[in-house]
């Protein structure tokens, strides 16, 4: 994630994200907010003792209008972070937006949700003269290709924005 990144608060302020490896290591405090040494938390602790360096860091800076906010976190944390983004990111599109819509087969395109019982989503479709050939998705991940005529009404639960 680029500074480009923007997200809003809850106000619909934009808050800029900056994501990067290495920087922002957290400082090492006690419970009181203070350093081990009293003083306040300004460094970073070495790892076990050992001398070694601490181990790398996901930095993410948050820059919304009334100041900074700044994290960091292990590798393993932030991929735990990303999938738990994209479920929810997933489960937002996934989620009924009002009534299905109806399109041709030849207007389908990659992502969109096929309204029924079961999870079908658009992976390709080729239109070859007056046929269409859709590749769709299952929700379990298997996938297979059936042709239509490029008129046939097909009704969606869900359409991704953007073009084919």
């Amino acid at each position: 994630m680029g500074s480009g990144t923007v997200i809003t608060d809850t106000d619909g302020h934009r808050v800029p994200i900056t994501v990067t490896v290495g920087e922002h290591r957290p400082a090492t405090a006690g419970a009181d907010g203070s350093a081990p040494d009293g003083g306040p938390a300004t460094g970073v602790k070495p790892a076990a003792g050992d001398g070694s360096a601490p181990a790398p860091r996901i930095g993410i800076r948050l820059t919304p209008p009334t100041g900074e906010l700044v994290w960091s976190c292990s590798p393993e944390a932030a991929r735990e972070l990303a999938a738990a983004l994209v479920r929810a990111a997933e489960e937002a599109e996934n989620a009924a937006t009002g009534r299905p819509v109806t399109v041709e087969a030849g207007e389908l395109r990659r992502g969109d949700v096929r309204d029924g019982g079961r999870a079908m989503t658009v992976e390709s479709a080729r239109t070859d003269g007056s046929t269409v050939h859709v590749t769709w998705k299952s929700g379990a991940g298997r996938s297979w290709t059936q042709a239509y005529a490029a008129d046939a009404a097909i009704t969606l639960k869900r359409r991704l924005p953007g073009s084919r």
